[in-house]
């Protein structure tokens, strides 16, 4: 009859071929202080990226850039809001240092521009939207209002036929500025080396 392991012996032997890897831990500690100072730098704690990767150097500083990297590569999006811009000229700012080339930066300040762009023709949209469908939102109102004894008021955009017909325009619209956001990331992925 065989011998009867005991817990410890057990877990001992699954952990054995699992050795702490001081370089890996490395690496993954700077990557995580990248993340959390490109955090802070789009968050305006902090001031100059640079002066923090010039303290460290070699390995260090690599694995430091791709954890910043990392997050402001993700901020470059289509805008939500006209506060939204301040963020993404900021990510690119630091992508501009990160990549040290003088036609991204061009192409990143470019891109702030038409992402405002962006912003003005989804208000225009939504607008447009709002006022061909104005007159069958007005016919429902008077139906749900006659059905009920009361006026009743709808919000739009909790008709479904409205958000479907919204959704429809404004994602044809996004679909067309998608092609900008794209872009600039491969960019960004391309000269930063990954």
């Amino acid at each position: 009859m065989g011998r009867i392991k005991s817990s410890l012996e057990i877990a001992l032997e699954r952990t054995e071929s699992v050795k702490s890897d001081k370089d890996s831990i490395g690496q993954f500690e700077a990557k995580q202080k990248g993340k959390k100072l490109a955090n802070e730098f789009l968050g305006g704690t902090v001031q100059s990226l640079e002066d923090e990767i010039k303290k460290l150097s070699g390995e260090e500083q690599k694995n430091l850039k791709q954890g910043i990297f990392d997050v402001l590569v993700t901020q470059i999006t289509l805008p939500l809001s006209k506060e939204d811009l301040k963020r993404i000229e900021n990510a690119g700012k630091g992508l501009i240092l990160l990549c040290g080339d003088k036609s991204f930066s061009q192409m990143a300040g470019q891109f702030v521009q038409i992402m405002s762009k962006y912003l003005d023709e989804a208000a225009q949209f939504e607008a447009a939207i709002k006022q061909q469908y104005a007159p069958r939102l007005r016919q429902k109102e008077e139906e749900l209002s006659n059905r009920l004894g009361r006026p009743v008021r709808i919000d739009p955009f909790q008709d479904p036929e409205f958000a479907a017909l919204f959704n429809q325009n404004m994602n044809a619209l996004k679909g067309n500025y998608q092609t900008a956001v794209d872009q600039l990331r491969e960019e960004a992925t391309r000269l930063f080396g990954g």
